[in-house]
């Protein structure tokens, strides 16, 4: 049987935790966040998990994780 291929653009939006959790990165924080409140830029930097549906069909397409 040969390998599986990954889809590279997923590995880079999404990261997997041990207990198969599917993390994604909060928007809004590229820039002009120099106005936002120290509580508001503090959510911002935190990780966002996806939806259970959403995240099923982001583990078919990362064939290896964990």
């Amino acid at each position: 049987m040969p390998k599986l291929k990954t889809n590279k653009s997923v590995t880079k939006k999404v990261k997997v935790t041990g207990k198969r959790k599917v993390l994604r990165r909060k928007t809004n924080q590229n820039h002009f966040n120099s106005k936002d409140s120290g509580k508001v830029g503090q959510r911002k930097r935190m990780d966002v998990t996806l939806f259970k549906t959403d995240a099923q069909n982001v583990l078919k397409s990362l064939p290896y994780a964990k």
